[in-house]
């Protein structure tokens, strides 16, 4: 994580990489289909536990997805490196937050729980073009979190875990920008290239096989984070 924090935010802007190039990986935890991955009680310790290495995954996986984007797409303005080498070091934040409330508070740490690396995957078939991966990691893998983390916030609070709960407040405020910064650079290249942006986010979806969509949605959290009302409203009738 000091690694992340130290890097300046133009130190990418000269590197590239291949498709297949892909962070490194600690032993543990060990990785696993998604469908498998145990879903437990929050009501238990062990259930809490769970779920914040849960959530410590997906900010562990979500700094090599800031820093790839900054890296593989090097050709882009100097402000897009920027941004998302910013987003890299409060992602490393959000993950040192919850690794020390997992040692403080439950004796466990990053790694004892099985994960998956479903957001990784994505990152691997949007490789080829930025375009698809503002479209389809930061609005629609990470614009989820949006969606679900003022409910496990209520139910920390409710299970006890005050700590837990302040903790992914300060990743949804932070999630919110970083979902909008995916957004304004989604939009400013369909601008470039011509696309209308609702349309072109349908066909992106459809032509990478991302996750569809679910409603309910958190609508004030994503018009915050740059969504429109309309393409809102028109997913949830789908």
């Amino acid at each position: 994580m000091a690694l992340t924090h130290a890097i300046p935010a133009d130190a990418l802007a000269r590197l590239t990489l291949g498709a297949d190039d892909a962070p490194g990986c600690p032993a543990r935890p060990t990785l696993i289909d998604p469908q498998p991955v145990a879903q437990r009680s929050l009501g238990t310790p062990i259930g809490r536990a769970a779920l914040l290495h849960a959530i410590a995954h997906i900010e562990f996986n979500a700094i090599n997805l800031a820093l790839d984007a900054a890296l593989r797409f090097a050709d882009m303005p100097a402000n897009y490196t920027a941004d998302w080498i910013r987003v890299a070091k409060e992602e490393a934040t959000h993950f040192t937050l919850l690794q020390t409330h997992l040692r403080e508070t439950y004796d466990t740490e990053y790694g004892a729980f099985d994960a998956h690396d479903g957001l990784w995957m994505m990152a691997k078939r949007t490789a080829g073009d930025v375009l698809a991966r503002m479209a389809l990691v930061p609005r629609v893998l990470e614009a989820r979190g949006l969606d679900v983390t003022p409910g496990l916030i209520q139910k920390l609070n409710q299970a006890g875990d005050k700590r837990a709960a302040e903790i992914l407040q300060i990743i949804l405020r932070d999630e919110i920008e970083h979902v909008a910064i995916g957004n304004r650079w989604f939009t400013h290249l369909c601008e470039i290239r011509g696309f209308v942006p609702s349309a072109q986010f349908l066909q992106l979806q459809i032509d990478y096989r991302a996750p569809k969509l679910k409603p309910p949605f958190n609508v004030e959290a994503r018009v915050r984070a740059g969504f429109d009302r309309t393409e809102i409203e028109q997913w949830s009738a789908v």
